[in-house]
């Protein structure tokens, strides 16, 4: 970790929020901003003009950054080559990474882009998916925990955003009833009882990072539902939505599971998308 933030930047509203996101972060944690344009490469007249649309974004985009946070620290950088490579490649030497949902090349209709699902499946560092500027404000971070590594490291990024921005936490554990389970109408008790352990586990999960941060507040809810579902209703009064990579359903050779991708497909608030670091987390 290298105490700065990475924005990508290709002229798109959704990356200027993007910008604007990570300006205010960068604020409020004491950290840097470096603005990234990925030129790919296209026939020669095509390149030229790609060139000057990048170091225009660029500068529009630093210009905004300082706008919206004259204290940070912002530099611009040209990268040459496929774009998911080339930011993932430079998010190595980053805190964090943050991304509009879709680029220039998206469809309309396409809340998530292949470059932002990329990146958020192949990154170390946390990605942050940024959709648009937020309409208000709620004082609220809200992260999904399973007890998982992955939901470990989520809940670990999601106190130092709530930290950061004065703001409380919200856990979310979504149970399922189990699709192995035949004829699950009869056995209703049965699983009322397993739901009821399982929230118990969850709740006392969540206590010891209370005792370790006094100085956030933090709330927990479980429900019985799909993690997807419970998260998207919790995120209609968040500031950040925070999932792992995987949880504890999630194949090992899988680079984003089930419930980050649908998180970030259908969460319209901004998301961050963490992972247990090379080290490993606790």
């Amino acid at each position: 970790m290298a105490g700065k933030i990475m924005a990508g930047v290709d002229g798109s509203v959704p990356a200027t929020a993007a910008v604007e996101w990570a300006a205010a972060d960068a604020h409020r944690r004491g950290r840097s901003l470096h603005l990234v344009h990925v030129h790919e490469h296209w026939p020669l007249v095509l390149d030229e003009a790609e060139s000057r649309y990048g170091a225009d974004a660029l500068r529009a985009a630093a210009a905004r950054a300082h706008e919206v946070a004259s204290d940070v620290e912002v530099t611009t950088e040209v990268r040459s080559g496929n774009v998911v490579e080339q930011l993932i490649i430079e998010s190595a030497s980053a805190e964090c990474v943050v991304l509009g949902s879709r680029g220039r090349g998206g469809f309309a209709a396409m809340l998530l882009g292949s470059v932002s699902a990329a990146v958020a499946g192949y990154a170390a560092v946390p990605v942050v998916v940024v959709r648009g500027r937020a309409e208000a404000t709620y004082g609220r971070v809200v992260v999904g925990y399973d007890g998982s590594k992955c939901s470990r490291t989520a809940m670990r990024y999601a106190i130092e955003q709530a930290r950061a921005r004065r703001a409380r936490v919200h856990a979310v554990f979504a149970w399922q009833v189990p699709m192995s389970v035949p004829y699950a109408a009869a056995y209703v008790g049965v699983l009322d009882s397993a739901f009821e352990e399982q929230q118990r586990k969850a709740r006392e999960a969540v206590t010891p990072w209370r005792e370790e941060n006094p100085d956030v507040e933090i709330t927990d809810e479980q429900v019985c539902e799909h993690p997807v579902a419970a998260l998207m209703k919790a995120s209609a009064t968040a500031d950040l939505v925070v999932v792992g990579s995987r949880g504890m359903g999630g194949f090992a050779s899988a680079v984003l599971g089930s419930v980050s991708r649908g998180v970030l497909n259908h969460v319209t608030c901004p998301v961050a998308v963490v992972r247990p670091s090379a080290a490993g987390d606790r």
